[in-house]
């Protein structure tokens, strides 16, 4: 119970550090943006709500057609991450206490890549936790499970139209949202790695302790 409860904790620390990049980085948006924030921060401007609101009405349409397509990716860790990462990247933005855009690109630079890293380091812990894939990864894999595409192809298919939606509606595009992916999935994947062998070792002492109880 106990090992269960640390890897929740895992998972919301994860999805904390992960909705306050997106919130950091939303700050310094005309540098561009990751293509599905480009399209929140598009519809928020033209249809109101929050930032974080459209995250969770985005995330909750992908997991609807997730759900028709092939419900197997979905489970309560979809449903957690789809109405989570949104409240906290408003908790976080309305706090008004993030680093504002300046009138220096440079400074600018630094404090989007203080974003990109943080929610890159937040999307390895949570995805390391275990509880489950984001509506985004699952919608993601069923598309490329039904199109016979691989998952890094049908990431780029999926993420391009994004990106072309956000545009059309006025979305911040610029030189930073192509360079987005290439600079968190590096620091994704060494951030699960370094959680997972964590999470793996705790899994060892917890047996090893379940074993001398017997």
């Amino acid at each position: 119970m106990a090992y269960r409860l640390l890897r929740y904790f895992i998972f919301f620390l994860g999805l904390t550090f992960f909705g306050l990049g997106n919130a950091i980085a939303v700050k310094v948006q005309s540098l561009g943006l990751h293509p599905w924030e480009v399209l929140n921060v598009a519809l928020f401007h033209r249809f109101g709500f929050t930032i974080g609101t459209w995250s969770i009405i985005c995330g909750l349409v992908l997991v609807l057609i997730a759900f028709v397509v092939d419900r197997k990716y979905i489970n309560i860790g979809t449903f957690l991450n789809t109405l989570s990462i949104g409240p906290i990247m408003d908790f976080f933005l309305h706090l008004n206490i993030l680093p504002h855009e300046t009138d220096h690109w440079w400074l600018n630079l630094l404090i989007l890549l203080m974003g990109i890293i943080i929610s890159g380091i937040g999307g390895g812990i949570y995805v390391a936790a275990g509880i489950g894939a984001g509506p985004r990864d699952g919608f993601m894999l069923s598309i490329s499970e039904k199109t016979g595409l691989s998952v890094s192809r049908a990431r780029i298919v999926v993420e391009s139209t994004i990106l072309i939606i956000g545009f059309i509606l006025g979305g911040p595009v610029f030189i930073m949202t192509f360079a987005y992916t290439f600079i968190q999935s590096p620091i994704f994947q060494f951030s699960m790695k370094l959680m997972r062998s964590y999470i793996a070792s705790l899994n060892r002492k917890h047996k090893g302790r379940l074993e001398i109880s017997l």
